[in-house]
């Protein structure tokens, strides 16, 4: 049923609901599960950012939208050919509270912001026929190798030979530098290593860069957790010196008045540790 309405949906509505499906359109997608199927579901709100987004003006042919009530409309305009339905969602539908939550359609379908909704509509499917037709040539050429013409299945050869030369040497640099930092430790500590952003995430050339550097720990400026533990130990030793009197030292205000005393001498229950 929602196929052969959304057959029979206007071309700009279509469109609008291949823009929001989207990457391009920002629209933040969950899975929930209905009927026992996993299923892609958003937030109204979510879609009504979308078409009043930049990326959204940029698209031609699409209906113009400069307010949130025109964007509701057009909205309320694609949910009527079952693009995407107007869903409940519910509790988790596993044991765990991380599972996908449970959707239910709702019977009256209508647009608003803080309302669900499940898609049912996969958009646009080229990339995913593209992909299909480039497996099937990959195995279909490695198939047929053996008919193709020597000067090709000598390239081949020769690309393949290059590839494992590349890995080869790759490994080859990282047991010499490990075996050299081993050395290092021991003759020189902290130890050295050579490019030592080899395996960091940075492009090439960063990867060589520097040749070698010192194995030097970086600082961490981390709150040590005993502190308070210190700080209460520290009172009860006070507590132990002091005969069970904590003593408590005080600015003084330079008043006359006896409560203003440069020490405060409070009694305490002796505390058994």
């Amino acid at each position: 049923m929602s196929m052969e309405q959304q057959a029979k949906a206007p071309p700009d509505m279509k469109k609008v609901a291949q823009f929001l499906r989207s990457g391009s359109a920002g629209v933040k997608v969950r899975v929930g599960a209905l009927n026992g199927k996993r299923i892609d579901y958003f937030k109204g709100k979510s879609a009504v950012k979308a078409l009043l987004s930049p990326a959204y003006a940029k698209q031609k042919n699409l209906p113009k939208i400069t307010t949130e009530t025109e964007a509701q409309t057009v909205l309320n305009a694609v949910n009527a050919f079952t693009f995407f339905l107007r869903v409940q969602r519910g509790g988790p539908s596993g044991s765990s509270s991380s599972s996908p939550k449970t959707l239910q359609i709702i019977q009256e379908q209508k647009f608003a912001p803080d309302e669900y909704y499940a898609w049912f509509y996969d958009g646009s499917q080229w990339t995913t026929y593209a992909g299909g037709i480039l497996m099937v040539a990959i195995m279909l050429g490695g198939v047929m190798f053996p008919l193709w013409p020597p000067t090709m299945r000598l390239g081949v050869w020769y690309l393949s030979m290059g590839m494992l030369g590349l890995i080869g040497v790759f490994f080859a640099i990282a047991i010499v530098r490990l075996i050299f930092y081993i050395l290092t430790v021991i003759v020189a500590s902290p130890g050295i290593w050579i490019f030592p952003q080899l395996f960091a995430d940075v492009g090439f050339v960063e990867s060589f860069i520097p040749l070698w550097e010192w194995d030097v720990p970086k600082k961490k400026s981390k709150k040590k957790k005993g502190d308070k533990h210190k700080d209460k130990s520290s009172d009860v030793d006070k507590l132990k010196k002091n005969g069970g009197a904590f003593v408590e030292d005080v600015e003084d205000s330079g008043d006359s008045r006896p409560q203003s005393r440069a020490a405060k001498v409070e009694e305490v229950e002796d505390e058994d540790d």
